[in-house]
């Protein structure tokens, strides 16, 4: 397997070329290639016209760009058809549009909604509404010490009325690799579908929705190297099929009269307005840069740069890592003794050097660990480890000034 050229890759990045930065902060979003960077400008100086709605060349060119984008990420998913891929304006957005739509439609009273101690908000709180909505009952699958979910207890919280399971595949707060297959497995041996969000997996992990047969799976372009504003919600089409739209508009509809509409069906059924169609076509660039890296080799070298920075942080004292799972994508979240997450941070923001610190839209897994916040470095491809030794050196000044 060819490793990575992490100094080519650098040399793809802008933002590298321009500053001093060490940024580890890839969980919340990624920085963007030159030729992703090159893609919206050129669209939008060449070849910019709305799509779908019109007979003219600069239309169908952008429509048969914009649509050459949902193949490709069908390609990328494994998809049985791009009619299982729908547009949306993220992750937050994708999960939302499940409860919505999925949840309206098939959830009733007393039917019961599993989630787990380790979900972002945006996988918990629509979730959250919609059982008071419905009045249906809301689970809760814990996680153990190392923040790994106890599967055990999941097995005893599946019921007949258990109609949806709603997992991140990596958490955002921990880097806790979650087995997804096997969950999904349980889950389908009551009945239940299954809601994956693939936000953190999406751009470090191979992910195949057949392999997997997961019913839904959602995730965000700007945490995978390409534009803000896009998303996608993969649903199996049998089920996008029986779904209602969540929004009303233009392009989601099969004929409109005064007194009635009749809809699209899926994907258009659920993308109504005029899309963020600059941002979709480079979307399929940032695709490409990351089938011609590879996901193994991403993956790989992704696992190298964890392992490294978590062997050089536990030589520290008074450090402690907050979340040991046994598989792990490339986040480190930790604490350090009667020193604040945001005095680290702040700090280390003094000597060039970006991380996350909070409760990073997961107050129930702080509150699982009796922590209100952690510091969090999160790598990427764009990352070394000569960027890891001057994290690891800097923070050693910065507790040693803090205490």
């Amino acid at each position: 397997m060819p490793k990575l050229d992490v100094k080519k890759i650098r040399k793809d990045f802008p933002f590298f070329a321009t500053t001093d930065f060490v940024y580890f902060d890839s969980a919340a979003t990624t920085h963007k290639p030159k030729s992703v960077i090159d893609a919206l400008s050129n669209f939008y100086q060449k070849d910019y016209a709305t799509v779908h709605r019109a007979i003219y060349d600069l239309s169908l060119n952008a429509t048969e760009q914009y649509d050459a984008t949902r193949v490709a990420v069908k390609k990328f998913l494994n998809a049985k058809d791009e009619s299982e891929i729908i547009f949306t304006r993220g992750a937050t957005d994708g999960l939302n549009m499940v409860a919505l739509s999925f949840g309206r439609k098939f959830i009733n009273q007393n039917d019961e909604i599993i989630v787990t101690e380790m979900e972002h908000h945006s996988n918990l709180v629509p979730w959250q509404m919609l059982a008071l909505e419905k009045k249906a009952v809301l689970k809760v699958i814990p996680i153990d010490d190392n923040a790994d979910l106890k599967l055990d207890e999941f097995q005893k919280l599946l019921t007949n009325k258990t109609k949806i399971v709603c997992v991140g595949h990596v958490a955002n707060s921990t880097g806790t690799v979650n087995p997804i297959k096997e969950i999904i497995k349980m889950a389908h041996q009551k009945g239940a579908k299954v809601l994956v969000d693939g936000a953190q997996a999406i751009a470090h992990l191979p992910v195949d929705v057949q392999d997997l047969d997961v019913d839904f799976y959602a995730f965000s372009s700007h945490k995978m190297y390409g534009p803000n504003g896009v998303g996608i919600l993969y649903g199996k089409y049998e089920l996008l099929d029986q779904m209602p739209p969540v929004q009303g508009g233009g392009d989601m509809i099969e004929k409109v009269t005064l007194q009635t509409t009749t809809y699209q069906k899926p994907p258009l059924r659920f993308e109504a307005g005029t899309p963020t169609i600059a941002e979709v076509i480079a979307f399929k660039t940032a695709i490409d840069y990351i089938e011609a890296l590879g996901r193994e080799n991403i993956l790989a070298y992704e696992k190298e740069l964890l392992t490294y920075a978590t062997k050089k942080i536990k030589e520290i004292e008074g450090i402690k890592i907050i979340g040991q799972a046994k598989e792990k994508g490339a986040i480190l979240s930790f604490v350090v003794d009667n020193i604040h997450a945001l005095d680290v941070g702040t700090l280390l923001n003094t000597k060039k050097i970006a991380v996350r610190t909070g409760h990073h839209c997961a107050q129930p897994t702080m509150q699982r660990f009796n922590i209100s916040s952690t510091t969090r470095a999160s790598f990427a491809i764009y990352n070394t480890l000569e960027e890891v030794d001057y994290f690891i050196q800097s923070l050693k000044e910065v507790i040693n000034r803090l205490k």
